[in-house]
């Protein structure tokens, strides 16, 4: 089973266990984070929207740290205009424990819990 949940408006895949680099938090190491999930598949199939709007992706906090550094070069031609900057952009080293599917309904089991209250 996979999630794909959003955070600092960039969506990441992810299951059980994984450890990924995600925008800076303000929590601390050894804290527990949850993220709204857009997408759950597994080997039911795929749900979307309204089936996963209660479905949240777990994580701990590993860890803090920055990127490796980039060089930002900016150059204006026969002006001698030159400027040099470096860049570490900061991340959280987090690890998925827990994908919360258990709450989210299939569109199928709805229609039919409508059908036996209709009859």
């Amino acid at each position: 089973m996979y999630a794909i949940f959003e955070n600092g408006s960039k969506q990441y895949k992810v299951s059980e266990g994984d450890l990924l680099k995600v925008e800076k938090l303000d929590a601390n190491v050894g804290d527990t984070v949850q993220f709204p999930v857009v997408l759950t598949a597994d080997e039911k199939g795929i749900q979307v929207g309204k089936e996963v709007e209660n479905v949240k992706v777990t994580c701990e906090i590993v860890s803090f740290g920055k990127e490796k550094k980039i060089i930002v070069f900016k150059y204006k031609a026969k002006k001698n205009e030159r400027k040099k900057q470096g860049h570490r952009q900061p991340y959280t080293l987090v690890k998925v424990t827990a994908i919360g599917a258990g709450t989210a309904k299939k569109a199928s089991a709805k229609k039919t819990e409508a059908k036996a209250k209709a009859e």
